[in-house]
């Protein structure tokens, strides 16, 4: 459990330097210079990640059962997720209207993944992994619309075109991930 601990502390640690230290974080890129600063911050995050899965995998070969959740909860957990790959692909497809209404969707995605995986799961470790992310996202999610109302950040209108595609590949993405990969990635298949 410490693994996973010591991963969600890195991890997210370092996804929450604009949230508390936005003058620390600013003054740093502009020393290091802005490569630099993406290449140290890439380097934490993956190593937070890897510490994170490594601590999961071994946190699931000891189970600790907090709570037994209702079998019926994971179609709300897979519309869940569904909509989690959207509001990603909504963050990267330039245009979409999800994106110009939302403004932050891959932080509002990672809140409706975590939840999705907290209604299915009654684990000590995935309370902890799960719950940290969805209370991470809480947090993000809000400091990042205050910080746009306070710079008078303006999002483009969404085109048809951009929001079509942005649906097509987020449930492309799902179903590749839900009906293939995350079987192989993580052991457990939602839907088999």
């Amino acid at each position: 459990m410490k693994l996973l601990i010591a991963g969600l502390i890195v991890f997210l640690g370092v996804h929450s330097v604009r949230m508390v230290a936005e003058d620390w974080r600013h003054r740093m890129r502009t020393r290091l210079g802005k490569g630099t600063w993406k290449g140290l911050y890439s380097l934490l995050a993956l190593a937070g990640l890897a510490l994170i899965a490594w601590g999961f995998d071994l946190a699931r070969d000891q189970p600790v059962l907090l709570w037994s959740p209702p079998r019926g909860l994971k179609h709300g957990a897979s519309l869940l997720t569904l909509l989690a790959f959207v509001l990603l692909a909504a963050a990267y497809v330039p245009g979409n209207a999800i994106k110009a209404r939302l403004h932050h969707p891959m932080v509002l995605g990672v809140k409706a993944w975590a939840l999705a995986h907290l209604l299915t799961t009654g684990m000590l470790a995935h309370l902890l992994l799960f719950g940290s992310f969805l209370v991470w996202g809480v947090f993000s999610y809000s400091i990042a619309r205050r910080r746009d109302r306070r710079d008078g950040v303006h999002y483009a209108a969404g085109r048809l075109p951009a929001t079509l595609l942005t649906v097509v590949l987020g449930v492309a993405a799902w179903a590749v991930f839900a009906f293939g990969l995350h079987g192989l990635l993580i052991g457990i298949k939602p839907f088999g």
